[in-house]
């Protein structure tokens, strides 16, 4: 296959998983490849995701290194082979990379959940308040590129909507409902959304009032993705700089267990509604 100048971060995870996989082993790159037939190279260039592999090669690495563990061999293998494009690779070269690698862990992904303390979970964003939040950018992005982030954005909606349902959890503290990003008129429509997609059987939008007092992750925006293999969870957080992943097992771990911790503190479902009502009744 022909090498990619710029991996994805799903590329780039599969190769790290191979990576894992063959140092569990206790297994050298040339040994690997010298088992596999290839050269070092080749060895080097799929672990950093630069190259991809068929189905069958995968299938070979992973009894080269004597993986034992069906589960996660589907999952790789389901990651081989020539790349799909998605409905995220539209907006390729128009919008920051790391946009595109949350929508496509999003779409790959079983389960999502989400925690949000200053924002609003951007797949639910409406127009106006995805271009309110643009446009608060310093400095200001072009007009064109603001309209192709937010059509990028609404689009990322498409996982709670498809067949199967994807199971949705968000945590959103109370802050995040009160702050009033655009004007009054857009955040009434935007909390009436919200109540709205709460009605979805695979979303639960859970609210942590104020009375909750201090958690952890406070002021973190984190998304959590469920795989097919929990070896292949990703963890992602927003920065100034950019969307940043986690994925290696004790990281994983310990979100897992903070998140759980937030989530303790969350109203029910019906609470939640009850308290976003309350919050539109005030606008």
């Amino acid at each position: 296959m022909a090498p990619r100048h710029a991996p994805t971060f799903r590329q780039r995870r599969f190769g790290a998983e191979l990576r894992r996989l063959r140092e569990a082993a206790g297994m050298s790159a040339p040994r690997a490849a010298e088992l596999l037939g290839t050269d070092r190279t080749t060895i080097s260039n799929t672990e950093a995701g630069r190259f991809g592999i068929s189905e069958q090669r995968l299938r070979r690495l992973a009894a080269i290194y004597e993986c034992d563990d069906p589960t996660l061999i589907d999952a790789l293998a389901g990651m081989t082979g020539g790349r799909r494009a998605g409905w995220w690779d539209e907006y390729r070269g128009k919008v920051p990379p790391d946009f595109l690698d949350v929508a496509e862990l999003e779409h790959h992904a079983v389960r999502l959940r989400t925690l949000q303390t200053a924002h609003l979970p951007g797949m639910f964003h409406t127009e106006e308040h995805a271009r309110a939040i643009f446009d608060l950018f310093i400095p200001a992005l072009p007009r064109l590129e603001v309209e192709l982030r937010i059509a990028q954005r609404l689009s990322r909606h498409s996982v709670i909507t498809r067949e199967p349902p994807m199971p949705y959890v968000g945590l959103i503290h109370e802050t995040a409902l009160r702050m009033q990003t655009g004007g009054r008129h857009v955040t009434r429509a935007q909390l009436e959304h919200l109540l709205s997609e709460s009605e979805r059987e695979n979303v639960s939008l859970l609210v942590i009032p104020f009375s909750a007092g201090g958690f952890p992750m406070a002021g973190d925006s984190v998304l959590y993705a469920t795989a097919s293999s929990p070896h292949l969870d990703t963890v992602q957080v927003d920065a100034p700089t950019g969307a940043i992943f986690f994925d290696a097992r004790g990281q994983l771990a310990n979100f897992r267990r903070r998140m759980d911790a937030v989530e303790q503190l969350a109203l029910n479902r019906s609470q939640s509604r009850d308290a976003i009502l309350d919050i539109l009744k005030e606008l």
